[in-house]
């Protein structure tokens, strides 16, 4: 029996792409399947100070590496309530971007490239929220900078709108490994600096893009399907915003027969924005 040809460069970097590994998390690779010695047991003070004899014909074993920030763990109730807590203290939206960028209860922060915070204008009285940043957001450092960003830019034109007009930004700051979905865990950890965020901003209306963020900030549910056109009230503690859902760019990519359901999305929104005016 002939042995298969091994596979070429060209067909493993597909093969890796299509896995959804894209970029590199370091300029030094980790084996992460090598033993770990067990935590030594605590010996009495008196054997402490013992001096240790090192046998001549046996070399000293190797220093221990160190972990890598992104396997450190923080317990999920310690993490949500540390986020919550920052959050609060934030004033302004240059300290909550300061705040995430010190913030590490999320590991979500140890695989990414860049902190993806938001793009637009922070007094625009409309907010587009969407999900998580993927690999082109990731390396810019910008919400919705890839295909699905040129798509949103056309969406928001065709009712006037641009990015100098509007303000736009994520769930989840950190893009996840692979574009992955959030875990539940993530999207908690994460939820409160968004809150905060949108409290800060404190638009007229609210555009919640996909089902994720829905359901995250809209406490429903029920599928975009269902969700979206209809108008919702989030209430920010000190004030009520009018908020909508509307399908995400990038399903639009996917299912472009759902555009059309997106432009009466669209004109609602314009149509809200027109009656705050008046």
């Amino acid at each position: 029996m002939m042995p298969e040809p091994a596979p070429t460069l060209k067909e493993l970097l597909a093969f890796y792409l299509e896995a959804g590994v894209d970029c590199a998390l370091g300029d030094e690779p980790i084996d992460r399947l090598a033993e770990v010695d067990a935590v030594p047991a605590v010996v009495p003070a008196a054997a402490a100070t013992r001096p240790v004899l090192q046998n001549p014909l046996r070399p000293a074993p190797p220093p221990m590496p160190a972990v890598p920030r992104s396997e450190i763990t923080v317990a999920p109730e310690t993490a949500i309530a540390s986020a919550r807590e920052a959050a609060r203290t934030a004033p302004t939206l240059e300290a909550l971007r300061s705040l995430l960028e010190t913030f590490d209860g999320c590991a979500l922060k140890h695989t990414a490239t860049k902190l993806v915070f938001a793009d637009g204008n922070p007094e625009a009285r409309v907010m587009f929220v969407g999900e998580a940043p993927g690999r082109d957001e990731d390396i810019e450092g910008l919400p919705f900078v890839g295909r699905s960003g040129k798509l949103l830019d056309r969406m928001i034109a065709a009712i006037g709108l641009d990015r100098r007009s509007a303000y736009i930004t994520n769930v989840i700051p950190w893009r996840p490994p692979g574009n992955r979905t959030p875990t539940p865990q993530e999207t908690q950890v994460c939820l409160p600096f968004i809150q905060r965020q949108i409290e800060l901003v404190n638009p007229d209306v609210l555009v919640t893009l996909g089902n994720p963020s829905t359901q995250a900030l809209l406490s429903t549910r029920e599928g975009i399907m269902r969700t979206r056109g209809k108008w919702f009230d989030y209430d920010t503690g000190t004030r009520s915003i009018r908020a909508i859902a509307t399908f995400h760019p990038a399903y639009l990519l996917r299912s472009p027969s759902y555009k059309k359901m997106t432009w009466l999305d669209l004109r609602a929104i314009a149509k809200a924005l027109q009656a705050t005016t008046t």
